[in-house]
């Protein structure tokens, strides 16, 4: 089950908003959930499942990952720590 749901809910999105949000999360677990079956995999029901809205094979998370381990934070200006904010933006794409 999605707490990002439940945390737009305690924040005051319109209910319209987080039941259209339950109707796609419900649509795309079922449609991941028929996947699974479809390929002869076991039943996630069984299990809890997360799904990511992240393609996690994707070079740029990578990338993004590394940059942000290799940067020690305690020890960035002001000024470098936008300038790595920026580098990090640039790898995401935007």
């Amino acid at each position: 089950h999605s707490f990002g749901i439940h945390v737009a809910k305690m924040a005051g999105l319109p209910s319209l908003v987080t039941e259209r949000a339950l109707e796609i999360m419900k649509s795309l677990e079922k449609r991941h959930h028929e996947n699974l079956a479809a390929k002869g995999q076991k039943n996630p029901a069984e299990k809890e499942v997360q799904l990511s809205i992240f393609q996690l094979d994707d070079p740029s998370l990578s990338a993004i990952r590394d940059a942000l381990q290799k940067t020690d934070i305690d020890h960035l200006t002001p000024v470098e720590a936008l300038m790595k904010l920026s580098e990090i933006k640039k790898l995401a794409g935007g």
